[in-house]
């Protein structure tokens, strides 16, 4: 049996290695072997790259321990459920540090009970999750439009541009040799001769 520690922020600004040194720690308590699955990416989606990985090279009976369950997930309810899914097909038992209740294996019924109720909180607190970033999302769209903040959107590079109405006005090259000429995609040499 493995520990395999799972650790997620969503952006690279965040410091996603900020709990792993306790969830280390804390993994003593199962085995000594562990591994750690770090990465920098949202919540939010399904298929994340260090999650598929650990799934991956997970085997029957590997604990999967996470900080709490919003660095598992952020995901809508169909999503948690597929991902539910992949983790139980795989044999993990999914410890949450900050879920007391999932530290402990009992048998029998006790076993069985305790095994309903995390389904239910772990269930409760993915949705709390992901209701918590859908009302932050909102509030910031809320911000937004209260500051007057309209985006303006790339500017265009005149200097490009130009270079395209230039080299086309010669008709010596096509569209494409005018692009590869300029750096840019066929569709913005397209898009600036159609002004």
């Amino acid at each position: 049996m493995s520990v395999r520690i799972y650790v997620r922020a969503s952006t690279k600004d965040q410091d996603a290695k900020r709990a792993l040194s306790d969830l280390i720690s804390f993994s003593k308590s199962y085995d000594d072997s562990y591994a750690e699955y770090i990465e920098h990416f949202s919540g939010t989606k399904l298929d994340r790259p260090a999650l598929t990985l650990l799934l991956n090279d997970a085997e029957e009976g590997d604990i999967l321990l996470v900080e709490s369950v919003d660095r598992l997930s952020r995901l809508s309810q169909d999503d948690f459920a597929i991902l539910k899914q992949r983790i139980k097909d795989k044999g993990l038992r999914l410890v949450v540090a900050d879920l007391p209740t999932t530290h402990t294996v009992s048998e029998g019924m006790t076993g069985d009970i305790l095994r309903v109720i995390n389904d239910m909180l772990i269930d409760l607190l993915a949705t709390m999750a992901k209701l918590d970033n859908d009302k932050r999302r909102e509030r910031i769209k809320q911000g937004l439009a209260n500051s007057g903040y309209k985006p303006t959107g790339k500017k265009p590079n005149t200097t490009k541009h130009n270079r395209i109405i230039e080299l086309n006005s010669q008709n010596n090259m096509t569209k494409e040799e005018v692009a590869k000429a300029v750096g840019v995609g066929v569709a913005t040499v397209y898009r600036v001769l159609k002004k």
